[in-house]
């Protein structure tokens, strides 16, 4: 059988190369049309609880915020697993249901718990939200901003972090098919206020009261706008003229 198959290549030269040729340019065709979920989805029915606290090491992670959700979700009904990672500011609980539960089930049980898991987590610690409604294959790309050569003095990890949350975020959040951007890394813009005990005592006020005006000083009030009105001015300037 291989010998006759040899010796026709041979003799047909022609029509092997053909026969090559529309092999590689069907599988090049394949390539650019192939959509990305072509692939069978083989996740199982799972819903994933993110924390996220900058402040906080691996350890505290685990100890005040990973432990306490495993701990209040682990008697949900149809729960078959309970996974989690822990790392620097992040916590990621990945409760795995039957499939016989469906997609939204899962969530609403879940959803009742988070209340009562927020009160458990010590204030400060972050709160606790439900992931979107995605699969093993959700996560798509992986990207790292990083400042041309040359520039590498001049953006620092917390302006990098700003760049990627006040610009990049936004923008890909628009396109078409994105769910959610989640960002990682870098170090999140803060002010930090140095107090001096010795001049507070002498100046008669509290640290409570510095916290409570720093907390006034930023609070957002929402802004109307200002009626003008002809004849309230001529009434102002009759009135002044009068006056003089």
């Amino acid at each position: 059988m291989i010998d006759k198959i040899i010796g026709f290549s041979v003799k047909n030269k022609i029509v092997v190369f053909l026969m090559v040729t529309a092999i590689i340019g069907g599988g090049w065709y394949a390539v650019k049309t192939i959509n990305l979920d072509s692939v069978p989805d083989i996740t199982n029915n799972q819903v994933q609880i993110i924390t996220v606290s900058p402040n906080l090491g691996t350890e505290d992670i685990e100890q005040f915020v990973t432990y306490t959700v495993e701990l209040a979700v682990s008697n949900l009904p149809g729960v078959e697993e309970i996974r989690s990672v822990s790392r620097f500011g992040l916590s990621v609980v990945t409760v795995v249901f039957e499939d016989r539960m469906g997609t939204y089930l899962p969530r609403q049980l879940v959803s009742e718990k988070l209340s009562g898991i927020r009160e458990e987590i010590p204030r400060g610690f972050g709160e606790p939200v439900m992931g979107p409604i995605t699969t093993g294959l959700g996560e798509i790309y992986q990207y790292t901003i990083l400042p041309e050569a040359g520039y590498e003095e001049q953006y620092s990890p917390a302006d990098l972090r700003s760049v990627q949350d006040w610009i990049v975020k936004r923008q890909m959040a628009l396109l078409p098919g994105v769910v959610e951007v989640n960002s990682f890394g870098g170090h999140i813009k803060q002010y930090e206020v140095a107090l001096n005990p010795a001049r507070l005592n002498s100046a008669g006020v509290s640290i409570h009261e510095v916290y409570e005006a720093l907390q006034q000083n930023n609070a957002n009030t929402g802004g109307a706008y200002i009626e003008k009105s002809h004849m309230a001015n001529f009434i102002r300037g009759r009135a002044h003229h009068l006056a003089r």
